[in-house]
């Protein structure tokens, strides 16, 4: 019978996790690195995913290194994946949690910023996690957790969030989710999403300067996601807790989206 440590156990695993310098990314980095999981943290700002990397291996005696990757060039993750299995020899976890928005009304959303949001939270996405499957599939074992979002469980008012390309691309991350795991079930590989509702980073901050109190009020919790709030989760999909749970979308919002 397994006790507590050995079902959350995560230590000499490595995680690969993109977006990983800063916000949420950074996060479960910590909470992956302080369970003893090595980290590789990737996204076109190599000294934020340096400086996220030099801070973890400091703090928690792990192996940590950055590394620049534009997830929607397809010849850059293939050099990033074997980068992280040359200097880690294996990656075990993969967090697909880069992600990009734009707010408009529908009408007056330009096709490249339509664009742009598909390329990075999804064609990035399918592009990163089939390299990395490869690697699973041959190693007969893998677990992958998609960063997907409150936003694409239901529609919001334009009052909230007004930025549909956002919002459909995080519904297509959900389904992606369900689909893979339908697919790589059979190679031992475990693909669950995270959901999180509104939490305080770089892409929510305008909404959030704007319209918090309001956000506050109607989330029957009664606040907004804080630093730790996403960690538990992360931690859950990574870890032998999860062994029988695949194809799943875990909302973290307080509630908001009941």
């Amino acid at each position: 019978m397994a006790n507590q440590k050995e079902l959350f156990n995560i230590k000499s695993k490595v995680a690969l996790i993109t977006g990983g310098g800063r916000g949420l990314g950074r996060q479960m980095a910590e909470i992956f690195a302080s369970s003893g999981c090595h980290i590789a943290v990737c996204s076109r700002k190599l000294e934020q995913c340096e400086e996220t990397a030099r801070t973890l291996a400091e703090t928690f005696g792990i192996q940590a290194k950055g590394y620049a990757c534009n997830i929607q060039n397809e010849n850059d993750v293939k050099e990033t994946v074997r980068q992280v299995l040359s200097d880690f020899g294996q990656i075990n976890i993969l967090v697909n949690n880069s992600g990009a928005t734009w707010g408009a009304a529908v009408e007056e959303m330009p096709l490249n910023a339509w664009e742009k949001v598909m390329n990075v939270n999804l064609t990035g996405m399918f592009l990163i996690t089939k390299e990395v499957g490869r690697h699973m599939i041959e190693r007969q074992s893998g677990k992958i957790i998609n960063i997907g979002s409150v936003a694409g469980l239901k529609a919001e008012p334009p009052q909230v969030l007004n930025a549909i390309g956002y919002s459909t691309s995080k519904a297509a991350v959900h389904h992606f989710t369900k689909d893979l795991a339908r697919k790589w079930g059979q190679y031992n590989i475990h693909v669950n999403a995270i959901a999180p509702g509104f939490f305080p980073t770089k892409m929510t901050n305008h909404v959030l300067s704007e319209k918090g109190d309001e956000i506050r009020k109607h989330n029957p919790l009664g606040r907004i996601g804080d630093d730790d709030a996403l960690k538990g989760a992360a931690l859950f999909f990574a870890s032998p807790a999860s062994a029988f749970v695949t194809g799943q979308i875990l909302a973290v919002d307080g509630g908001s989206s009941l």
